[in-house]
């Protein structure tokens, strides 16, 4: 599998408090049908951090079932808990996804050594390709650069990052200093082209789960070197984009979805509905990009 390309990081679909997998097979199979490049199980904007064990597991084999093969899943497997990482990744890897994406640990602020130690821990008892996820603004930790180099001299596993600093001087230097053959993906929708520039092979999406046709080809348009396209899909995103997080994500989206009948907008606690005034002016950026009347 090439983990390159529009990556969707899918939300979790909920009716009357459980998953709903009727709507999440239709939501992952309607990805497939609009040319996604791969989708990603139990990240941030699946709400990973309100499954219990078990639905994680369930949502996992879902997809990976409903996918059939025809794209990548890397599936989220992290935790601030090594141990539960390592569960995770353990489930991935029986479950056969082709990948399993692992967030920094939050919360306990670990040192730069204590990041590589949490990986290298994790590769022993669990070997499969990894995808780090740094995303400072969820965690409190920065993977930097020179670390993620060192990791991937020591971990074989680590085989690329998703890089959500939005500091294009750090992913810069990440493709410095592991190499051009590491898989470098932006974690941030208003990075994709940017990141592309400079090296990147990709993004794990939020916007993907409402627009993936465009988000693919956006990615595919610079591949073929139609820059020009790729910029007039770049900025035609924008709005969406900060749409999306006009509110903390996955709210927006969902509400997104729901708006456009994929999905019932359910949300776990701590997360609630948007503001109606928000709610408002994310319908006025959809209907505007002819995703709702």
């Amino acid at each position: 599998m090439e983990f390159k390309g529009a990556i969707t990081a899918l939300v979790t679909p909920f009716k009357n408090g459980e998953v709903d997998e009727e709507r999440y097979r239709a939501h992952v199979e309607w990805q497939i049908e609009q040319g996604i490049n791969g989708i990603v199980p139990c990240g941030t904007t699946g709400e990973s951090a309100t499954l219990s064990h078990a639905e994680h597991k369930k949502v996992i084999s879902i997809c990976v079932d409903q996918a059939k093969g025809r794209v990548p899943v890397i599936a989220g497997a992290g935790s601030n808990n090594t141990r539960e990482a390592i569960e995770l990744t353990r489930y991935a890897k029986e479950a056969k996804a082709d990948a399993a994406l692992l967030i920094t640990p939050y919360y306990n602020k670990p040192t730069q050594r204590g990041l590589i130690e949490h990986f290298k821990a994790v590769a022993a008892q669990v070997s499969m390709p990894f995808i780090v996820y740094n995303v400072p603004g969820r965690t409190s930790v920065n993977l930097l650069p020179q670390t993620l180099a060192a990791m991937r001299k020591a971990i074989p596993e680590v085989i690329g990052v998703k890089e959500a600093t939005g500091n294009l001087t750090q992913v810069s230097e990440v493709i410095e200093f592991c190499g051009r053959d590491f898989i470098v993906l932006s974690g941030d929708d208003f990075t994709i082209l940017p990141t592309l520039a400079i090296g990147g092979l990709g993004v794990i999406s939020v916007i993907a789960n409402i627009i993936p046709k465009m988000t693919s080809e956006l990615c595919a348009a610079y591949f073929a070197g139609d820059m020009a396209r790729a910029q007039d899909l770049h900025y035609k995103t924008g709005p969406i984009s900060r749409a999306m997080f006009m509110e903390t994500n996955p709210i927006p989206v969902k509400t997104s979805l729901g708006l456009m009948g994929r999905i019932t907008p359910e949300l776990r606690l701590p997360l609630v509905n948007m503001a109606p005034d928000a709610e408002a002016k994310l319908k006025a950026v959809l209907a505007e990009a002819g995703l709702v009347k």
